[in-house]
């Protein structure tokens, strides 16, 4: 069983009124985990009733919401209870259905699952305002990933265990920047199902969610285009160019990208100004939430050639989730003299860069760019993440900590964003 890290937040929040709202990618994990925490409430001797809109016999006690009204009744009686819902989106106007319910004010605590379709993350969460939590659940994170490697042994200290286990951390990196998250993915052992599970997960999210969920009718068009998206990892976007390739409007373009975003595909980065303008009209770069779809979409899974452009992916999404409950956001900086720096934690006055480097770095090496964005800005402080080196310098009062990637996972206020 592969131990996740949302799994608490959803527990501390069993107490409280609102709706725990899980979403996410499709088989990220969110069944398993709910069911994980029904089980953790029924060792509390609690009573739960589990649905699921993907079975038939369920589906129908959402005809109306006083037929599942009835159904839980029958089965938790009038007294607090739990109510597990999952697959909700399959639900239509599920938003109301819910906000329905949540308003007759029942004993009744309601955790309640979903993949991220357009019509769940816009249409629900709309209805319910004030009256859920949303817990988003990716898939296996790299902290996971080593977790469940490990046996847990060294949760909490992974720092230390890859400080003196470099041959491992190395090695796991491998694997995680080959063949990604997703839950089935990283518990099978052989190649061969690895890959029948990454294609199995691939076309269901083609055929299923985008031609049945997002009404699209030219999926072809749409694979095409994630598996451009993939090719392009790490690169600016150019939409006319995209266009021509693909043979579909510039409106169709910016709508499919919206699509995988929503879906938890693909996440847009913009560059960096003072000036809020500037930066909505300039093209945006795209990064993949998972690594193993994204080597899958572009042909290479488990036999990675670009390891650079992963490895920078790979950066990109451990820092998403320090940021994703902050107001900072993550960009990337560019000038017309092709000065380009990776990543640029915005804070406001304080940004911070950080430059990714897939090299053992033996000696500190400030790169062109990076100067000239610390004499532009002067930030407090920089960061180069590589391999193997562990080091900080000073350069223009500017702090440039040049660190192994294993010590992204620390929670300290080093990443304080």
């Amino acid at each position: 069983m592969i131990k996740r890290k949302l799994f608490d937040g959803l527990k501390s929040h069993i107490p409280k009124k609102e709706i725990s709202f899980v979403v996410g990618p499709r088989q990220a994990g969110k069944t398993t985990l709910m069911l994980l925490l029904k089980d953790h409430l029924e060792k509390k001797g609690e009573k739960t009733l589990f649905l699921n809109l993907d079975i038939e016999q369920d589906k129908r006690f959402f005809s109306s919401q006083s037929k599942l009204i009835r159904k839980t009744e029958l089965e938790l009686g009038k007294q607090k209870g739990f109510v597990f819902i999952d697959e909700i989106q399959r639900k239509e106007d599920a938003g109301l259905f819910l906000k329905g319910i949540y308003d007759m004010n029942l004993p009744y605590k309601f955790i309640v699952s979903g993949s991220g379709s357009v019509e769940l993350k816009e249409k629900i969460h709309e209805s319910l305002v004030g009256r859920k939590r949303l817990f988003q659940l990716s898939t296996v994170s790299f902290e996971e990933f080593v977790n469940f490697k490990t046996d847990c042994r060294y949760e909490n200290r992974l720092t230390g265990f890859f400080s003196v286990e470099t041959e491992k951390a190395n090695e796991m990196l491998e694997e995680y920047m080959n063949f990604g998250g997703y839950p089935r993915v990283v518990t099978e052992e052989k190649m061969d199902e690895k890959l029948l599970l990454i294609n199995e997960i691939y076309r269901s999210y083609i055929e299923r969610d985008i031609s049945y969920l997002l009404k699209i009718r030219k999926t072809e068009e749409f694979s095409n285009l994630v598996k451009i998206m993939a090719a392009q990892l790490g690169n600016l976007v150019n939409f006319t160019e995209l266009t021509s390739t693909l043979g579909i409007s510039i409106r169709t373009l910016k709508e499919y990208l919206w699509y995988l975003e929503k879906t938890f595909i693909l996440k847009r980065i913009t560059p960096y100004f003072k000036n809020v303008r500037k930066e909505i009209t300039k093209s945006p770069i795209f990064y993949f939430y998972d690594l193993g779809l994204r080597n899958f979409a572009y042909g290479n899974f488990g036999h990675l050639e670009d390891r650079g452009f992963v490895f920078q992916n790979f950066v990109f999404n451990i820092l998403r989730e320090k940021v994703r409950l902050s107001s900072s956001r993550i960009c990337f900086w560019r000038t017309k003299d092709k000065a380009e720096i990776d990543f640029v934690a915005d804070l406001g006055k304080k940004p911070i860069p950080i430059e990714v480097k897939y090299k053992r770095l033996a000696v500190p090496k400030i790169p062109r760019a990076l100067r000239s964005f610390i004499d532009k800005y002067h930030p407090e402080r920089a960061i180069i993440v590589n391999l193997s080196l562990d080091e900080t310098i000073v350069l223009n009062q500017t702090k440039i900590h040049i660190i192994p990637f294993y010590r992204m996972l620390e929670d300290d206020h080093f990443w304080a964003f």
